[in-house]
């Protein structure tokens, strides 16, 4: 799939404070071994969580995020957030547009509707380029969004918009959509 050229990185899959959610099924694997693939078909060596921030720094390699409530995000995908990371040489972050109505709400009032045509969500990858990696003392959270607002406060960061698939879950009731929606690719 992947030549001897293709970019060096590793990554992780964030299962912390997602209670349940990652181990239940999705055409037959659980949520975090359908995203751990994810990452191992787009090149990426997946470290475990515990291993040493230090040795991420070492490794002078780029760090892959990838959260297991997106778990149908196609490697392809993953692997264009890595390029694009270290071309620019900054966060990327898989996002999708919010398709929800976005109220106001002031004092227990609702009021107008957000446009919410520059409104996103966090999905998943979040690529850390080797420098970001190597300027971290840890990694800040394991939220994707408040990570995200996190890293785009001390880095520039690069929205891209995620497929679909790559939406995340959030309920047995979206993992449900979502297997419908990715049946038979």
């Amino acid at each position: 799939m992947y030549d001897d050229d293709e970019l060096l990185a590793l990554g992780t899959v964030l299962d912390d404070d997602r209670g349940s959610l990652p181990y239940a099924l999705i055409h037959g694997e659980s949520l975090v071994a359908a995203a751990a693939w994810a990452l191992g078909e787009a090149g990426v060596t997946t470290v475990d969580l515990g291993t040493a921030w230090e040795g991420l720094v070492d490794s002078e390699e780029p760090f892959v995020l990838h959260d297991p409530l997106c778990p149908m995000t196609p490697p392809a995908f993953i692997a264009e957030c890595l390029a694009r990371a270290v071309d620019r040489g900054c966060v990327v972050v898989g996002v999708r547009p919010v398709t929800d109505t976005v109220k106001v709400v002031t004092d227990g009032v609702v009021g107008e509707t957000v446009d919410r045509g520059g409104l996103v969500t966090v999905a998943s990858p979040i690529v850390l380029p080797a420098t970001v990696v190597a300027s971290l003392q840890r990694l800040p959270s394991t939220d994707f969004a408040e990570l995200a607002g996190e890293l785009g406060r001390r880095y520039p960061v690069e929205l891209v918009e995620a497929p679909p698939e790559a939406r995340r879950v959030g309920s047995v009731d979206d993992l449900r959509l979502l297997e419908a929606l990715t049946a038979g690719g």
